[in-house]
């Protein structure tokens, strides 16, 4: 029983930090960086100042790695416990043996044994399933539509994909009918005098690197901006202004 709960609380854990991943890029952090928070936060590790910035500096974010924290906590403490109940399994085992066929003192440490090889196959089997990438897919669709339709968190077209010192970072904006910028090249967008640089115009599948003053933005681009985030926030991101 020890065994089962310990799975249970394994495979919640997963799907907990997948939940705070998918929440998190909702809120307008990329991908790959998303999953590292989530899991950053759950495990209480790996948590670096850089980053930290990206989450402590947004309400929903801080909201959402509060929940984790918390919750990976718990789920720490339950782990821990279930794991080792599992390994004491001297009575279970002789329970099953009606007639021992080991010696008395071997029975414990044989007992303990199976219980551990048994408890790393069943991990290993997760493992797998868990990194399968057509499961990994259908389950990360499945858990953002549900946040999504119970507007657990409000979804944004703001991505942050890094951030240095001074709150200076890497973001990309798509643009929408209400941005300030549509139909303006970037010398008419108000982008110099907000010391925001345009690295590249991601247009449907292709990508324009370093892209002239005369570049015109059209409904649909994403924009990958270098800058203080605040300021790309302010003149690029209509859902924040």
């Amino acid at each position: 029983m020890n065994l089962v709960l310990f799975l249970i609380v394994l495979v919640i854990s997963f799907v907990i930090v997948r939940v705070g991943a998918i929440a998190f890029q909702l809120t307008g952090l990329e991908w790959s960086l998303a999953k590292f928070q989530a899991l950053s936060c759950f495990t209480s590790t790996g948590f670096t100042t850089k980053e930290a910035e990206l989450v402590t500096g947004n309400r929903q974010r801080r909201r959402i790695a509060s929940t984790l924290i918390v919750l990976g906590h718990a789920g720490l403490v339950t782990m821990i416990a279930t794991l080792a109940n599992s390994l004491r399994a001297q009575e279970v085992l002789e329970s099953r043996l009606s007639k021992p066929i080991l010696p008395l003192p071997l029975r414990p440490f044989f007992a303990q044994l199976i219980n551990l090889v048994i408890i790393i196959a069943a991990v290993y089997a997760m493992y797998k399933v868990f990194t399968n990438t057509k499961i990994l897919r259908r389950l990360t669709n499945a858990l953002r539509r549900r946040i999504v339709k119970r507007e657990m968190i409000e979804p944004v077209s703001f991505e942050e994909l890094a951030v240095v010192t001074g709150g200076f970072g890497v973001s990309k904006v798509a643009v929408d009918r209400q941005s300030q910028v549509l139909d303006k090249t970037l010398s008419e967008a108000p982008l110099r005098k907000h010391n925001i640089t345009v690295l590249a115009i991601v247009r449907g599948t292709d990508t324009i690197p370093n892209p002239p003053a005369d570049s015109r933005i059209s409904l649909g681009d994403e924009l990958l901006c270098f800058g203080k985030l605040e300021n790309i926030k302010s003149v690029l991101y209509a859902g924040n202004g």
